[in-house]
């Protein structure tokens, strides 16, 4: 029976659609019986349906469609994307759609669906591991827990990617997933062979999809580099996924929705932009047995941290790491605004004595910061506040340990000595 099945799906006649229209990013079809999140052929070009109504679908398409014209073939492709996964993909560099572009040959590894469920509500393991990343200021005043989802908010120009790579090479975990979504090209191959290297792409998978892309191939990429991240986890592991950046991925978003007939929001946004960041985002996290730690990055629009993006992204994060142009300008590398940054679980995965070294190291600088004007001017008199004396005292001292050369990895056991040393030199102030 099985076999005359095959028979008869192979006698049935195929369906084929036309284009009916084109126009701006999106392709409109007539004919072709498919769902939302199907993937199509426009005359040979890849595309994905994004939207469906009574004059047909619309969809974007997944490479440039030069020549597309009125008329073309669409043929259905079978369903939803797939996407490789397991750690046949360590090593490797793959486009949004998931082929190699490294030129090492077709890839060995199983296809799964694209979409995935995000763990259940009560399933997923509590936080309660440290991640360290190598640097600092993060590991101390801002310290990640395994299975966290922290973003890294900055202008451009900033110092995001400089940050992203410093902790590429300072983490530790099972298996990492670096997306780089609409960034520059050129940046692509440095990043890989400089920033990582032979050693840390061994246990790597880099997905790329640089700006020049459509923005369905942008989009596309961020999911695919989810599911193999989730896929790692599923296999009881911890994985880390950087993405870099996310705002791109909310820009293609904006692109395809707008292209689909969604009224603008927001500085343009449509809706679905910002449901699709929530979907994407809680995807990331613990599971029982593994987990992916997820680590974004958010380009502020005209360094402005509460622009839509960048507040919708702060507020389903675990928490925000804010650079801070000044710093950036002043020579204070990486330029991490450790005031204005915010770890939701560092309570769960410190002792409490660290977190005594931490709360005096943030009073003694917002002290300094409150005081600052007078400082400056010359009007603060010494002996009015202690904290204040504290920081002008060991101001040299404070800049060095949150100061980082680029290349320089630290241990979480140094950053805390060296912190704990810090604050015995503030004399017993609290």
């Amino acid at each position: 029976m099985t076999g005359w099945g095959a028979v008869l799906d192979a006698a049935r006649p195929e369906r084929v659609g036309r284009v009916a229209q084109v126009r701006g990013l999106s392709v409109q079809v007539r004919g072709i019986d498919c769902a939302v999140g199907d993937l199509v052929a426009l005359d040979g070009h890849p595309g994905e349906v994004v939207a469906i109504g009574d004059d047909g679908v619309r969809c974007m398409p997944l490479v440039s469609a030069d020549g597309l014209v009125v008329g073309a073939p669409v043929r259905s492709l079978g369903g939803p994307p797939r996407v490789p996964v397991g750690r046949e993909l360590l090593g490797r560099v793959i486009d949004g759609l998931g082929r190699p572009v490294d030129g090492r040959g077709r890839l060995r590894a199983p296809l799964v669906a694209a979409d995935h469920e995000p763990p259940s509500v009560m399933g997923r393991d509590r936080i309660a591991v440290p991640l360290p990343l190598g640097v600092r200021a993060i590991d101390t005043l801002t310290t990640v827990g395994q299975g966290q989802r922290v973003g890294l908010f900055a202008g451009s120009g900033v110092g995001k990617s400089s940050l992203l790579s410093m902790i590429a090479r300072g983490m530790d975990a099972d298996a990492v997933v670096i997306a780089l979504v609409g960034e520059r090209g050129r940046e692509v191959r440095e990043f890989i062979e400089d920033d990582l290297g032979p050693r840390g792409l061994a246990r790597t998978v880099v997905v790329v999809s640089t700006s020049d892309q459509p923005a369905m191939a942008r989009l596309r990429a961020a999911f695919t580099a989810t599911r193999i991240a989730e896929g790692f986890r599923d296999e009881g592991a911890h994985a880390i996924l950087m993405m870099d950046s996310l705002t791109r991925v909310a820009m293609a978003q904006r692109e395809i929705g707008l292209s689909a007939g969604e009224p603008p929001a927001t500085r343009g946004y449509p809706p679905s932009t910002f449901a699709l960041l929530a979907r994407l985002l809680e995807r990331a996290g613990t599971d029982q047995g593994g987990s992916v730690t997820g680590i974004y990055t958010v380009l502020v629009d005209g360094d402005d941290h509460n622009e839509p993006i960048a507040d919708a992204v702060r507020s389903i994060l675990d928490g925000h790491i804010v650079l801070d142009r000044a710093l950036a300008l002043s020579g204070h590398h990486p330029a991490i605004d450790v005031l204005g940054s915010v770890s939701r679980v560092a309570g769960k995965v410190t002792t409490p004595d660290q977190r005594a070294l931490v709360t005096t190291l943030r009073a003694v600088l917002a002290e300094r910061r409150g005081a600052s004007d007078l400082i400056d001017i010359g009007a603060y008199q010494a002996g009015a506040n202690a904290r204040v004396d504290a920081a002008i005292a060991n101001e040299r001292a404070i800049a060095d340990f949150l100061t980082q050369p680029l290349d320089e990895t630290s241990t979480a056991e140094d950053s805390w000595r060296r912190l704990a040393a810090l604050v015995s030199d503030f004399g017993g102030v609290g």
